[in-house]
């Protein structure tokens, strides 16, 4: 008889705890979105799955010595997860759009004001009861406005390694939801004849500009901003290996096998961080409402700049390219050109919204680098 009673109290059944079940339901909900609607599945899967395996009583993932604890140890805390993905994202990038028509640079770093706003943000909620974020804190949810989920992960691992996974989760949620989240917001601040402005077609980018842009940003980025060069170093790279043209295999390895394996390191290493004890807490519905606030003003951002810029420029300029600002690439750029599409169905603003979108994953690393630099 105490032998079975040993038995049972070594169950999962016996051992398990409300918080833990919830969590579970959580990383169930995550799967649900991935799988059914699609919502960022590469990521939103693992995340979701190891969400459920970090609550699984006396399974010991996440203690020291278990599976998740190695993989978010190895990857996570030492950031070299989010680098190497930053070095496939830039394998996969083409900077031609935003070499052909630089001033959308401006769309990028205006669709980061979201960032900054939100800082200040975090900062006020202390003043609610039951909210105690540090600056560190502050810096790290803010990011979430950037939609860039490596660049989250990497400034949470840094200055907030305990909110790392809500503010992944929060990060990784506002990208998958951008199809939801951004057209009300465009449409409310443009009219149906700026939404249909058509722009003129792009000059076509030579070889050698692809090759000297990624060099040029590093140089730029050492000059100016070292503590952003980790990110932007690695996208770089990823860049340069695709445009040189000498290195295919390298590149296609980069793009494909690597990022793919890395990926689903990563999402396990999140979903790790989402223990009951770490998750269900008020902190983390300030943190998740924070960012929803930092997307939609970086959003709105982007939307107004680009307006501004339609002023004063000689060539006709979308302002719904401006909300591609933010750095969830490509599908920012692909929800701007649906919304014009939707206006005008000749109204084709794929390549001239990659520009700005390619220069908010810039944005993103260089506002992250800002952050570090003064807070970290």
């Amino acid at each position: 008889m105490e032998g079975l009673l040993t038995l049972w109290h070594d169950t999962g059944l016996y051992n398990f705890q409300i918080g833990q079940l919830i969590m579970m339901f959580i990383g169930g909900l995550l799967l649900y979105l991935a799988i059914s609607k699609r919502y960022e599945p590469l990521l939103l899967l693992p995340i979701g799955f190891g969400a459920i395996l970090a609550n699984i009583p006396m399974a010991g993932f996440t203690e020291e010595g278990g599976l998740l604890w190695y993989i978010y140890h190895i990857g996570i805390e030492t950031g070299v997860f989010p680098l190497i993905i930053f070095m496939g994202v830039g394998a996969l990038t083409d900077f031609g759009a935003l070499i052909a028509n630089p001033k959308v640079l401006l769309l990028g770093a205006a669709a980061q004001f979201g960032i900054f706003s939100t800082l200040f943000g975090a900062i006020a909620l202390n003043m609610v009861p039951g909210f105690e974020f540090s600056l560190s804190d502050a810096a790290a949810i803010a990011i979430i406005g950037g939609a860039d989920g490596p660049t989250a992960i990497f400034l949470a691992s840094r200055l907030a390694p305990d909110l790392l996974g809500a503010i992944a989760v929060a990060a990784y949620s506002y990208m998958a939801l951008v199809p939801l989240i951004q057209p009300p917001i465009m449409k409310a601040l443009t009219t149906h004849e700026e939404r249909s402005i058509v722009m003129e077609q792009m000059r076509d980018v030579s070889k050698i500009e692809k090759i000297i842009f990624p060099l040029m940003v590093l140089a730029l980025t050492v000059m100016f901003l070292p503590a952003a060069t980790p990110l932007v170093g690695m996208f770089c790279l990823g860049n340069i290996m695709r445009e040189s043209g000498v290195v295919d295999r390298l590149s296609s390895t980069a793009q494909n096998e690597l990022i793919n394996i890395v990926t689903i390191f990563l999402g396990l290493a999140v979903g790790s961080k989402l223990s009951a004890e770490k998750f269900l807490n008020l902190e983390t519905l300030g943190i998740l409402a924070l960012g929803a606030i930092a997307f939609s003003i970086g959003t709105a951002s982007g939307v107004m700049m680009a307006k501004l810029m339609g002023r004063f420029s000689r060539s006709p300029i979308n302002p719904l390219i401006g909300a591609a600002g933010v750095s969830a690439v490509p599908m920012a750029a692909r929800v701007a050109n649906r919304v014009g599409l939707e206006a005008n169905p000749h109204n084709f603003l794929l390549m001239h919204a990659m520009g700005p979108n390619v220069a908010g994953v810039l944005g993103s690393a260089v506002a992250a680098g800002i952050l570090l630099a003064i807070i970290g």
